[in-house]
């Protein structure tokens, strides 16, 4: 527990910063500093919104080559966000510093009610950066920062096939003080709705979401309070179990949450960090079967506070230290767990200190070297070890390419429907024996960066230990049962983006090869961690046709690992398309075509629930 390690945790801090030295990072996200990801500039999709609903953090990813986004209904609906080969909750979701921990389950995470225009493109973070960053995510985090209020604003309305509508408005204006010129007061706010029949039978949808915040900015900060609330209700067939049955959730979340971001110390040295905390309300309200509610049904309401920093202070311009931290308590009320376990405090630090030096004029390496400490009250505690080193080559004006080689340690405990509940009836069986999973990462990658081009690549070998999965046996009458595996995973991936005078392309292949270990027999299907693409691709391209003609262009192909639950093919093809005409004659008028699985494809992308079908809409956008 925490008395344990924390201190000698402390205690090996002076060694390892005094024997390195380090590089002036003025944010937790530069580029430079984040040589674990696969960087892409800009967005890593040719499309920025959906075509069954209204845009969120998470519309799609699933043509993101970085993440594989599982979906039931569609991605808006309930989708699971994995990396690297992982399951739901190994993917964390982090807005300025803080991640958003849901008690429950995974399958919350991505409940997050902040309008898009909000927040940047995400960052993902795997290796060294997710132990640094990350907070009981064990493979990835998703990472958000706020952007600076602009003033824009925009009103939609649109409508599809299966009866889709939608209508959705956002605003945001900024004023600078009279009396200090330098800085800059905001305000930003939106509501969206959207409802279809779905594009499958009992695939309904009726999603509601309302946002805003206030911002107060200077040159070199950012304070930002904002509060948000959505309300989600969506039906599926086999929505979590396979018995054939039609399911529906209805979920309501609400948000608060204060971020501070500010940059300090000399021009050339300069240090920065970042504050946050949040308050998150989730309340989700389960039924089995729609046509016959009382045969089981569940409640469940949490709440979670937490307070976060991260940052990087740099002690020269060769060393500095990286930092995050991370308090949080979670509750939970709900009808299906059965035990006392339903709070949970969570204590996390992480600092790695980084040193760089120059070979030459155009060589310089990075080193970075530290540990991460995790700790609950219920919990055995980790002290876990990160470290990599990054070899940088200027090679022209604007070319470049980068080596690198890394080790990373992450650590997470179990959500509360999977250790919890009871481990000998209902739908979904608990595990109480669960233990904190460990992730260890090696990783070799190389970057290649020239003027119109750029390709990133990486090879992994990770160790999963006591990761907690769910799985079916076809002897058990429940729906699935959460059980511990050791898993082996060797990842390969490869990222190319390409810029033409007219045009964008952005193509990838990433490959997975797994060797599981239960440890018992009994185990027929796995719903999560052997549900993955052993060959996955991506292709996206953005088309300027012409200056009032745009086309949008993703596609996706994988071949998935068998499994015993799916019906039907284990390969798939997707594609999402979209026309934008923006008449000259009308400034600001966007008039949006769309269509997304535009080949009818029914892949079960989770084992046993049906795929979704087409989704076709027309949408028109002012935008001032």
């Amino acid at each position: 527990m925490f008395h344990k390690t924390f201190p000698l945790f402390l205690s090996a801090l002076p060694l390892s910063v005094f024997a390195m030295e380090s590089v002036d990072v003025i944010s937790t996200e530069k580029a430079e500093a984040n040589v674990e990801k696969i960087t892409i500039e800009g967005a890593a999709t040719a499309n920025n919104k959906p075509v069954g609903t209204f845009n969120s953090p998470i519309s799609n990813l699933e043509y993101d080559p970085r993440v594989d986004l599982q979906s039931r209904n569609m991605a808006e609906a309930q989708a699971d966000v994995t990396i690297r080969g992982g399951i739901f909750e190994n993917t964390g979701f982090r807005v300025g510093s803080a991640t958003l921990i849901d008690p429950q389950t995974g399958h919350y995470f991505a409940e997050i009610p902040i309008a898009p225009e909000m927040l940047t493109e995400p960052s993902i973070f795997t290796g060294v950066d997710n132990a640094l960053y990350g907070v009981n995510s064990s493979v990835g985090t998703v990472s958000y920062g706020w952007r600076p209020i602009q003033e824009a604003g925009s009103v939609s309305v649109g409508v599809g096939n299966n009866n889709f509508n939608l209508q959705r408005v956002h605003g945001a204006v900024k004023q600078q003080l009279k009396s200090y010129p330098a800085w800059s007061v905001g305000v930003e706010g939106e509501y969206s709705r959207s409802e279809s029949d779905g594009t499958i039978a009992n695939g309904d949808h009726q999603f509601e979401r309302a946002s805003g915040r206030v911002q107060l900015a200077s040159e070199c900060s950012q304070t930002d309070l904002f509060y948000g609330y959505q309300q989600k209700f969506f039906g599926w067939p086999n929505l979590y179990t396979p018995f054939d049955v039609n399911e529906t959730e209805d979920i309501e979340t609400r948000l608060v949450m204060l971020n501070h971001n500010q940059r300090y110390g000399e021009k050339g040295n300069e240090s920065a960090f970042e504050v946050s905390a949040y308050y998150r309300e989730n309340d989700d309200h389960y039924v089995f079967s729609r046509e016959n509610p009382e045969s089981f049904q569940a409640f469940h309401e949490t709440q979670v506070k937490s307070l976060a920093l991260s940052g990087t202070h740099n002690l020269s311009p060769r060393l500095g230290i990286n930092y995050s931290a991370q308090i949080t308590a979670d509750d939970i009320e709900s009808t299906t767990l059965e035990n006392n376990f339903t709070s949970r405090d969570y204590y996390n630090i992480s600092v790695v200190p980084e040193y760089r030096t120059q070979l030459n004029t155009k060589e310089s390496i990075t080193v970075r070297l530290g540990g991460a400490f995790d700790d609950t009250n219920r919990d055995e505690d980790r002290l876990s070890f990160v470290g990599d080193i990054h070899w940088f080559t200027q090679t022209g004006d604007n070319a470049s390419r980068s080596l690198y080689l890394s080790y990373a340690e992450a650590t997470q405990v179990a959500g509360y429907t999977a250790v919890g509940g009871s481990t000998t009836s209902g739908l979904f069986r608990s595990n109480n024996q669960l233990q904190r999973e460990v992730s260890k990462n090696l990783e070799f990658g190389a970057s290649f960066d020239e003027q119109s081009w750029k390709v990133d690549t990486a090879v992994f070998y990770r160790w999963d230990n006591e990761l907690t999965d769910w799985t079916y046996s076809f002897d058990s009458t429940s729906a699935r049962s959460a059980n511990p595996v050791d898993i082996e995973t060797l990842g390969f991936e490869l990222i190319a983006i390409k810029r033409f005078d007219n045009a964008d392309v952005v193509a990838s292949y990433t490959y997975l090869d797994k060797s599981e270990d239960y440890g018992i027999d009994g185990v027929d299907a796995s719903f999560y961690a052997l549900n993955y693409p052993p060959h996955r691709a991506t292709l996206g391209l953005v088309w300027f046709a012409t200056d009032t003609v745009e086309v949008r262009i993703d596609n996706e192909w994988r071949k998935q690992e068998i499994n015993a639950l799916r019906n039907g093919s284990d390969s798939a093809f997707f594609s999402h398309v979209t026309l934008t005409y923006s008449p000259a004659q009308i400034e600001g008028l966007n008039l949006v075509l769309a269509v997304d699985n535009l080949w009818d494809e029914r892949f079960e992308e989770i084992p046993g629930t049906p795929g979704r079908g087409d989704q076709y809409s027309a949408t028109v956008t002012y935008f001032w």
